[in-house]
């Protein structure tokens, strides 16, 4: 149920192709084997953001990482900031230049997100900051296919001990073009021109249950729920195929959307999958969600909450 739902040419080419980490149109998704075969290319960042959302504790880096690789906890690091009492909001230009420019990543990099690919959950990490690196300007950003867990898999060296990132100045040039922020979310519900996706499990989206730093149940008027899972194989620890991707955004009307979910986390799967992979260029991401939408207390909410709800939370029974 969906709404639960010539020699200069010859040159060129050979060019393109001995320096792939500087080209312009860097994959979304990199296997294992192609970033064996290319981690040692000038200008690659290997961008490891394990962090306590997978299970990662602060050694987990030091204790075997990718060759090469810089580490940047995602949830802690800066990747989401809190705000006039916001959490989870994205940095400031200023700050996205010092987070990014530390981590050795400049406008010509082309960095490679690794997350330890354990679940959607930690998918969600690495399509939140691929995100949040093309926001800033990265062009080339692709995020290893699998994770850590698939170069394991395939049986390819770690690294460890600490390995510091050279810091370098990062200039970013924010692309709004892929954001979402609230006054557009708010002419959508009015007056439509986008489709609002709702990238939480049901039942967050009926309002059956809440993050605790949303002010109140429910959805935004107006959303679709695709649960981000759903874009997810758990038996792979990767996203579907592209077919399957494409089945699932076929169902979504046609035009632009705006993914959302409760910080802009699950959302960015939807984002990446809608924007990245299937090449929907009028997919946005509303990365302040649904923390920031209810911090206001006057926007409107859509809720199949009911008094049977809040009393068994009430109890100890529910959410």
């Amino acid at each position: 149920m969906r709404k639960i739902f010539a020699p200069f040419a010859a040159f060129a080419f050979a060019l393109a192709f001995a320096a792939p980490a500087m080209a312009s149109d860097a994959q979304p998704l990199v296997s294992p084997a192609w970033l064996k075969a290319h981690v040692r290319d000038a200008g690659l960042v290997v961008l490891d953001i394990r962090s306590a959302i997978d299970g990662s504790t602060p050694e987990s880096f030091a204790q075997g990482h990718i060759p090469g690789a810089v580490h940047s906890d995602y949830d802690k690091a800066g990747w989401r900031v809190e705000r006039s009492g916001v959490p989870f909001m994205v940095p400031t230009k200023p700050e996205l230049e010092k987070l990014i420019g530390d981590l050795g990543i400049d406008e010509t990099s082309h960095v490679v997100v690794v997350p330890a690919g354990v679940n959607v959950l930690d998918f969600g990490s690495a399509a939140r900051t691929y995100w949040t690196l093309k926001y800033s300007g990265v062009a080339n950003v692709s995020i290893l296919d699998g994770g850590l867990a698939a170069w394991k898999a395939a049986g390819y060296a770690l690294e460890t001990g600490a390995h510091a990132p050279s810091p370098t100045i990062f200039t970013a040039t924010i692309d709004n073009g892929i954001r979402a922020r609230v006054p557009d979310v708010e002419k959508i519900k009015q007056s439509g021109g986008a489709t609002l996706v709702d990238a939480r499990p049901a039942s967050f989206f009926l309002g059956k249950e809440k993050a605790p730093a949303a002010q109140a149940y429910g959805h935004i008027p107006g959303a679709i729920n695709v649960d981000s899972a759903e874009f997810y194989d758990p038996a792979t620890n990767r996203l579907k195929p592209r077919a399957e991707l494409a089945a699932i955004a076929h169902e979504l009307p046609a035009g632009a959307t705006v993914s959302y979910c409760n910080t802009g986390h699950w959302a960015s799967t939807d984002w990446f999958a809608l924007h990245e992979v299937l090449g929907q260029s009028q997919a946005r991401l509303y990365a302040g969600s649904m923390v920031e939408w209810t911090h206001d207390a006057s926007r409107p909410i859509e809720s199949s909450r009911t008094k049977w709800d809040d009393l068994k939370k009430k109890l100890g029974l529910g959410s």
